[in-house]
Protein backbone atom coordinates (compact mmCIF):
# COMPACT_ATOMS: atom_id res chain seq x y z
CA UNK A 1 0.00 0.00 0.00
CA UNK A 2 1.41 3.24 -0.62
CA UNK A 3 1.99 5.88 1.96
CA UNK A 4 0.84 9.57 2.25
CA UNK A 5 4.31 10.56 2.04
CA UNK A 6 5.39 8.70 -1.33
CA UNK A 7 1.97 10.16 -2.58
CA UNK A 8 2.70 13.52 -1.30
CA UNK A 9 3.68 16.35 -3.95
CA UNK A 10 4.41 20.18 -2.88
CA UNK A 11 3.11 23.60 -4.26
CA UNK A 12 3.51 26.86 -4.47
CA UNK A 13 0.35 29.16 -3.63
CA UNK A 14 0.67 32.70 -3.43
CA UNK A 15 -0.94 35.54 -1.34
CA UNK A 16 -1.37 38.74 -2.77
CA UNK A 17 -2.47 42.02 -1.66
CA UNK A 18 -1.21 45.43 -1.64
CA UNK A 19 2.45 45.94 -0.16
CA UNK A 20 1.93 42.27 0.27
CA UNK A 21 3.68 39.26 -2.09
CA UNK A 22 4.71 35.71 -0.44
CA UNK A 23 4.79 32.93 -2.06
CA UNK A 24 4.22 29.63 0.43
CA UNK A 25 4.04 25.61 0.04
CA UNK A 26 0.86 23.60 0.13
CA UNK A 27 0.89 19.42 0.49
CA UNK A 28 -1.08 17.96 -2.56
CA UNK A 29 -1.88 14.48 -3.62
CA UNK A 30 -2.61 12.88 0.23
CA UNK A 31 -5.50 10.10 0.33
CA UNK A 32 -5.90 11.14 3.82
CA UNK A 33 -7.43 14.33 4.11
CA UNK A 34 -7.24 15.35 7.71
CA UNK A 35 -3.45 14.87 7.78
CA UNK A 36 -3.29 17.33 4.73
CA UNK A 37 -5.64 19.45 6.15
CA UNK A 38 -3.63 19.78 9.77
CA UNK A 39 -0.37 20.20 7.64
CA UNK A 40 -1.43 22.82 5.52
CA UNK A 41 -3.25 24.73 8.04
CA UNK A 42 -0.52 24.53 10.43
CA UNK A 43 2.25 26.03 6.88
CA UNK A 44 -0.42 28.77 6.79
CA UNK A 45 -0.16 30.01 10.61
CA UNK A 46 3.34 29.98 10.35
CA UNK A 47 3.42 32.17 7.52
CA UNK A 48 0.74 34.46 8.40
CA UNK A 49 3.08 34.41 11.75
CA UNK A 50 5.90 36.01 10.28
CA UNK A 51 3.72 38.42 8.40
CA UNK A 52 2.27 39.32 11.62
CA UNK A 53 6.10 39.94 12.82
CA UNK A 54 6.69 42.17 9.74
CA UNK A 55 4.03 44.62 11.18
CA UNK A 56 2.56 44.55 7.90
CA UNK A 57 -0.88 45.46 9.33
CA UNK A 58 -0.50 48.34 11.50
CA UNK A 59 2.80 49.66 9.53
CA UNK A 60 1.02 50.79 6.22
CA UNK A 61 4.39 52.48 4.62
CA UNK A 62 5.83 48.24 4.52
CA UNK A 63 6.45 46.46 2.29
CA UNK A 64 6.61 42.42 2.77
CA UNK A 65 7.93 40.14 0.68
CA UNK A 66 7.89 36.02 1.08
CA UNK A 67 9.40 32.77 0.35
CA UNK A 68 10.00 29.34 0.79
CA UNK A 69 12.80 26.52 0.15
CA UNK A 70 12.09 22.66 0.50
CA UNK A 71 15.25 21.79 2.45
CA UNK A 72 14.04 18.23 2.97
CA UNK A 73 11.82 15.71 1.40
CA UNK A 74 12.45 12.39 2.02
CA UNK A 75 11.39 9.11 3.13
CA UNK A 76 8.44 10.36 4.93
CA UNK A 77 10.37 13.89 6.23
CA UNK A 78 9.18 17.19 5.27
CA UNK A 79 11.35 20.05 6.56
CA UNK A 80 10.72 23.90 5.46
CA UNK A 81 12.42 27.00 5.84
CA UNK A 82 10.63 30.03 5.08
CA UNK A 83 11.85 33.72 5.18
CA UNK A 84 9.91 37.03 5.27
CA UNK A 85 11.34 40.15 3.93
CA UNK A 86 9.74 43.03 5.17
CA UNK A 87 10.97 47.02 3.63
CA UNK A 88 10.05 50.00 5.17
CA UNK A 89 9.58 53.55 3.26
CA UNK A 90 12.64 54.91 3.68
CA UNK A 91 14.55 52.73 5.81
CA UNK A 92 18.37 51.97 5.28
CA UNK A 93 17.58 48.42 4.91
CA UNK A 94 14.85 46.00 5.30
CA UNK A 95 14.44 43.32 7.58
CA UNK A 96 14.74 39.62 7.21
CA UNK A 97 12.44 36.91 9.45
CA UNK A 98 12.87 33.15 9.09
CA UNK A 99 10.75 30.28 10.81
CA UNK A 100 10.69 26.77 9.55
CA UNK A 101 8.63 23.28 9.92
CA UNK A 102 9.19 19.84 10.18
CA UNK A 103 6.68 17.04 9.66
CA UNK A 104 6.19 13.37 9.32
CA UNK A 105 4.11 13.06 6.19
CA UNK A 106 1.95 9.88 7.04
CA UNK A 107 0.47 11.58 10.64
CA UNK A 108 0.94 15.58 10.62
CA UNK A 109 3.81 14.90 13.69
CA UNK A 110 5.65 18.22 13.91
CA UNK A 111 8.81 17.65 15.08
CA UNK A 112 10.40 19.91 18.02
CA UNK A 113 14.31 19.98 18.00
CA UNK A 114 14.25 17.48 20.93
CA UNK A 115 12.64 14.74 19.38
CA UNK A 116 15.61 14.42 16.72
CA UNK A 117 18.02 13.22 20.04
CA UNK A 118 17.42 10.58 22.65
CA UNK A 119 16.42 11.14 25.96
CA UNK A 120 18.54 12.78 28.54
CA UNK A 121 21.32 13.27 25.81
CA UNK A 122 22.37 16.94 26.92
CA UNK A 123 21.68 17.56 23.14
CA UNK A 124 21.47 21.34 23.76
CA UNK A 125 24.93 21.46 25.93
CA UNK A 126 26.37 19.28 22.81
CA UNK A 127 25.01 22.08 20.03
CA UNK A 128 26.24 24.49 22.18
CA UNK A 129 30.18 23.47 21.76
CA UNK A 130 29.67 22.84 18.09
CA UNK A 131 28.11 26.29 17.55
CA UNK A 132 30.67 28.31 19.50
CA UNK A 133 33.66 26.82 18.10
CA UNK A 134 31.97 27.27 14.40
CA UNK A 135 31.31 31.18 15.85
CA UNK A 136 34.43 31.54 16.98
CA UNK A 137 36.41 30.48 13.46
CA UNK A 138 33.75 32.70 11.70
CA UNK A 139 34.92 35.58 13.71
CA UNK A 140 38.63 34.80 13.19
CA UNK A 141 38.25 33.92 9.65
CA UNK A 142 35.86 36.11 8.27
CA UNK A 143 36.60 39.01 10.62
CA UNK A 144 32.92 38.77 11.88
CA UNK A 145 32.71 39.95 15.47
CA UNK A 146 29.59 38.70 17.27
CA UNK A 147 26.92 41.17 18.43
CA UNK A 148 26.89 39.98 21.72
CA UNK A 149 28.56 36.43 23.55
CA UNK A 150 26.56 33.32 22.23
CA UNK A 151 25.84 31.38 25.71
CA UNK A 152 22.50 28.75 24.74
CA UNK A 153 20.38 28.03 22.23
CA UNK A 154 17.01 27.73 23.12
CA UNK A 155 14.89 24.05 24.22
CA UNK A 156 12.69 25.13 21.24
CA UNK A 157 15.28 26.29 19.40
CA UNK A 158 14.31 26.84 15.11
CA UNK A 159 15.87 24.27 12.62
CA UNK A 160 15.67 22.65 9.46
CA UNK A 161 16.67 19.81 8.52
CA UNK A 162 18.86 18.71 5.41
CA UNK A 163 19.72 15.36 3.96
CA UNK A 164 23.09 15.15 5.89
CA UNK A 165 22.94 18.01 8.62
CA UNK A 166 20.98 19.49 11.47
CA UNK A 167 20.29 23.51 10.38
CA UNK A 168 20.59 25.43 13.65
CA UNK A 169 19.75 29.39 12.95
CA UNK A 170 19.42 33.08 14.30
CA UNK A 171 17.37 36.27 13.22
CA UNK A 172 18.63 38.73 12.43
CA UNK A 173 21.77 40.77 14.35
CA UNK A 174 21.01 37.88 17.55
CA UNK A 175 24.97 36.81 17.02
CA UNK A 176 26.03 37.60 13.23
CA UNK A 177 23.43 38.70 10.89
CA UNK A 178 21.50 35.84 9.88
CA UNK A 179 23.68 33.19 11.70
CA UNK A 180 23.58 29.48 10.19
CA UNK A 181 25.13 26.72 11.27
CA UNK A 182 24.66 23.79 9.76
CA UNK A 183 25.40 20.46 12.32
CA UNK A 184 26.28 17.16 10.30
CA UNK A 185 24.29 14.18 11.25
CA UNK A 186 27.77 12.25 11.64
CA UNK A 187 28.90 14.80 14.73
CA UNK A 188 25.91 13.86 16.90
CA UNK A 189 25.32 10.77 16.07
CA UNK A 190 25.58 8.93 19.37
CA UNK A 191 22.93 10.77 20.89
CA UNK A 192 20.47 10.53 17.62
CA UNK A 193 16.91 9.32 18.53
CA UNK A 194 16.65 6.22 16.10
CA UNK A 195 13.07 6.68 16.25
CA UNK A 196 13.08 10.35 15.64
CA UNK A 197 13.12 12.37 12.12
CA UNK A 198 16.19 11.70 11.08
CA UNK A 199 16.19 7.92 11.88
CA UNK A 200 13.57 7.63 8.99
CA UNK A 201 16.05 8.73 6.83
CA UNK A 202 18.22 5.63 7.04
Amino acid sequence: METEARKTKIVTRRLEKPRLDVQYPQVVGMGNRLVKRKINHSILDAVYGLIQRQGYVGHPEKTVTGSYQIKLHKNGVLSLLYASSGYAQGAAHGIVYRSSQTFHLDDATEYKLADLFKPGSFYIARLNVIIKQELKEREKEQDLPLLKEFSTIAADQPFYLTERAIGVYFQLEEYTPYAVFEVPYVEVFDILNSDGPVGLMT
